[in-house]
């Protein structure tokens, strides 16, 4: 009798521990459902198609919907100085999807119909807005039915985060905003010069946010200028980057630290992660520039430094590389 009840109870904590997991299952997946967002002046046949693109890379899993209005680019583009209203029309389109920790921000813009139709802010840009913004660890897919800059997009991608239960601080997303604005105009400026590209940019940026992670919200600006200077010459923009545009990198790195982002214990691993990223889709790029000979040349400028101030102070200098 009593093996038949302890049988009993095996049995009965099996049932139900199989309906608590079932249960919990299904509320984890519905927490982190990826989140399609749908510019509100589609037509029907756009948004169809819309969706088509945005969910293939799902490959027939579940999502969710929402549709993005005038009022969410009013709501997370003007503090940073756009002039949207509630009438704003919205084409560009997102789709965001949480993944594991440590994977980092990955984006994609994907041609709608066989044709790229944002116009203006490329995927980098969008990594680096995202990190800002204050979004880790997440697939973001762009696609704009029309040729459009792709603002709508980025409002969209923000909108959808905070549809996963994660609140961005408006203040990280106004900073993201004037830093997008600022390397796509500087990419426009430098269009087709040699040596430069906006993969080497946006790297640049992206290895000053991990600098900027490692010292912490107390950077000053002194130090955010010698970042600067060391990142843009690192990635070999420094015959391109003009003081202009440099000190305009400068400026929005000290909006990124004002912000807060750098409280973020997660700011430095997802810098990090990002410019790997940026590094693995511009291989060609990255190759090319990061050469033994160029290695050496900087390693030069760099002994020739350090001699400098060991001389200066009597040779109490150790470096390490």
């Amino acid at each position: 009798m009593k093996k038949a009840k302890t049988i009993l109870a095996i049995i009965t904590m099996l049932f139900f521990s199989t309906i608590l997991c079932g249960t919990i299952k299904q509320t984890v997946k519905a927490d982190y459902l990826p989140v399609v967002c749908l510019g509100t002046s589609l037509t029907e046949t756009q948004k169809n198609g819309t969706l088509k693109t945005l969910s293939e890379p799902l490959k027939g899993a579940s999502y969710q919907t929402i549709t993005i209005t005038g009022a969410d680019l009013v709501k997370y583009l003007n503090p940073s100085g756009a002039n949207f209203t509630t009438n704003s029309g919205v084409w560009s389109s997102a789709m965001i999807e949480k993944t594991a920790s440590g994977n980092g921000i990955n984006v994609h813009i994907l041609d709608y119909q066989g044709r790229n139709n944002i116009t203006t802010i490329t995927s980098d840009q969008y990594k680096n807005a995202a990190l800002t913004a204050g979004i880790s660890d997440a697939n973001i897919y762009v696609t704009s039915a029309v040729p459009i800059d792709g603002s709508g997009a980025l409002a969209g991608v923000y909108a959808a985060y905070s549809k996963t239960g994660e609140n961005l601080n408006q203040s990280q997303v106004n900073a993201a905003q004037d830093e997008i604005n600022t390397l796509s105009k500087i990419t426009k400026e430098n269009k087709d010069k040699d040596g430069y590209s906006d993969a080497q940019l946006n790297n640049a940026v992206a290895g000053a946010k991990q600098e900027m992670g490692k010292i912490g919200n107390n950077i000053s600006n002194s130090q955010i200028h010698d970042i600067v200077n060391n990142q843009i010459n690192i990635n070999h923009l420094g015959d391109v980057i003009n003081n202009n545009q440099k000190q305009q990198i400068i400026n929005i790195l000290i909006e990124v630290r004002d912000s807060g982002a750098l409280k973020n214990h997660k700011f430095r691993d997802q810098a990090d992660a990002l410019s790997k990223n940026i590094k693995q889709n511009a291989k060609d790029i990255f190759d090319k520039i990061n050469t033994p000979e160029n290695r050496n040349w900087l390693e030069q400028i760099w002994h020739s430094i350090t001699s400098f101030f060991s001389h200066l102070f009597g040779g109490l200098i150790v470096t390490t590389f």
